[in-house]
């Protein structure tokens, strides 16, 4: 063996041996992000004006029976003929009730089928004020085809699904899942884009061209 060589699997050895690295720096991630304000209408008023300005639509209401009817005039002026949602919960509840046909994503679906349906209706796991978000899972989105597929997205949330922060939003993962994370975890922020060519902006290029979120 070289010197050369010697030389430089002693300078590794060294450095394995006295760690690798600096010691990680703790720090307060929070304060790099946008503050939101403490109250419950700080907030929503914050995440409005993010899903707003990211060209998505929100409607809090004071009920799910309210959702559920701003949902039927939505339905209405969009002209929707077929829906798609999951589960058994209000997801299918809100479905049912517009009185169209319903592809119910539990047990399996059919790709094309999923991608005729004019919207797809989903639960979440939380509203992320800070950035306008949606976070879903797997399950409570029912499955990545449902959120992707249709080229309406629409959200049913609870008033108190409703965080801050990013931080936040993971404890949520956290006391949800535990170690058991489902196949998949998403932030939803507006509808799909992309201003790859010639940074022209377009929307549903990879998703959903139009979000709403129904908060009740």
């Amino acid at each position: 063996m070289t010197n050369g060589m010697e030389a430089l699997l002693a300078r590794v050895k060294n450095a394995l041996g006295n760690g690798a690295g600096p010691e990680p720096v703790e720090r307060n991630y929070r304060d790099l992000m946008p503050p939101v304000g403490g109250s419950g209408e700080d907030q929503v008023e914050l995440f409005a004006r993010n899903v707003k300005a990211l060209s998505g639509g929100f409607m809090p209401t004071g009920s799910f029976e309210e959702a559920v009817e701003r949902l039927k005039v939505l339905a209405r002026e969009l002209g929707w003929k077929k829906v798609a949602c999951h589960g058994t919960g209000n997801s299918f509840k809100a479905a049912s009730a517009l009185g169209l046909e319903v592809l119910n994503t539990d047990g399996g679906y059919d790709k094309l089928e999923l991608e005729k349906c004019d919207a797809g209706i989903s639960l979440c796991l939380a509203l992320v004020a800070q950035t306008g978000s949606v976070l879903v899972s797997a399950t409570s989105s029912g499955g990545r085809g449902l959120s992707i597929l249709p080229p309406h997205h629409v959200v049913l949330a609870e008033t108190s699904q409703m965080v801050s922060d990013l931080s936040e939003a993971f404890e949520v993962i956290e006391k949800r899942y535990g170690k058991d994370y489902p196949t998949s975890l998403s932030f939803i922020t507006g509808p799909s884009r992309t201003a790859d060519i010639e940074q022209q902006l377009v929307l549903g290029a990879h998703g959903p061209k139009k979000l709403t979120i129904l908060m009740y």
